[in-house]
């Protein structure tokens, strides 16, 4: 079942920031920070799992378990990036169907061709608007929760422009998304008309480095937006810490460089050790005593 606390709070137009988790350590540490929402990122959890670009090759088995893993070992909600749906109209139905029931609250789906390409990077290309309402309208369908929610983006904005960016953001809200998502506009004056042309709540992508300029969440509400995602800050800042760590220890011999890092007894308990122990030496007690309790 989706979490109906994501869809209220659209309804009642609170800001809703997002970081992207893309395995279950980066998973666990972002539920502990009281978000109203997570966002599984395609990108990381792709690259994370298969170590490949993310660049359509990962298909719906790939992704829908991990989805899952992520969803289900978290209390807050999650939506998840699902790509293109992985296919035609039929792929469409069953990767909602398989997403919902993989415990996540919305399903983020994209209009461009396949194989995809990962936004922000160049060479994408979208289907026609129409055939991707259609996605939309079965996304709606086949859902079974109300509250499971239908992101729709857009990546028309890179190759034929603003303008058509928004008239495929308007489509797709009249097809039944509950969310828009405009891909890439390449600033705040863009991001400003797009928040005047929707009529839907908006979802604002913070990729750092990417061709959206980086924004306060205080200044996306006023443009207009609903939400922001934020789905590199965690694989971006796990990369540079790999790296430093691995760099010291090829250097000095030594992992002294991990005094300044997270510290393996909280990584213990992040992972649930202390309940793993408290089972342990629960049943440990009874099968001395001859506890059959």
């Amino acid at each position: 079942m989706a979490d109906p606390r994501l869809k209220a709070a659209f309804a009642e137009r609170r800001f809703v920031t997002a970081p992207g988790i893309f395995d279950m350590i980066s998973a666990r540490i972002a539920d502990a920070m009281g978000f109203a929402c997570l966002y599984v990122t395609g990108f990381g959890t792709v690259a994370s799992h298969l170590g490949l670009a993310d660049a359509g090759i990962a298909t719906y088995s790939d992704m829908v378990a991990r989805v899952g893993t992520m969803a289900r070992g978290c209390r807050t909600p999650v939506i998840a990036d699902a790509d293109t749906g992985y296919g035609g109209l039929l792929n469409v139905r069953h990767t909602v169907m398989g997403y919902e029931a993989a415990g996540v609250s919305g399903i983020q789906l994209e209009d461009q061709e396949m194989p995809k390409k990962c936004g922000h990077t160049p060479g994408r290309r979208v289907i026609p608007a129409e055939e991707m309402a259609l996605k939309v309208r079965v996304a709606a369908e086949a859902r079974r929760d109300p509250d499971f929610l239908i992101v729709a983006r857009t990546d028309a904005r890179t190759t034929l422009g603003l303008e058509e960016a928004i008239r495929r953001g308007r489509i797709y809200a009249e097809a039944g998304a509950d969310i828009i998502f405009v891909e890439s506009p390449e600033s705040e004056a863009e991001m400003q008309a797009i928040g005047r042309a929707i009529d839907r709540p908006l979802l604002a992508n913070m990729v750092e480095g990417g061709r959206t300029p980086i924004l306060p969440a205080a200044r996306l509400q006023a443009l207009g937006y609903a939400m922001a995602i934020y789905p590199a800050i965690g694989f971006l800042a796990a990369a540079a810490a790999l790296e430093r760590a691995y760099a010291h220890l090829k250097e000095a011999g030594d992992s002294t460089a991990i005094g300044e890092s997270y510290g393996f007894a909280r990584m213990t308990a992040l992972m649930g050790f202390p309940e793993v122990w408290e089972f342990e030496r629960r049943w440990a007690e009874a099968a001395a005593t001859g506890d059959k309790a």
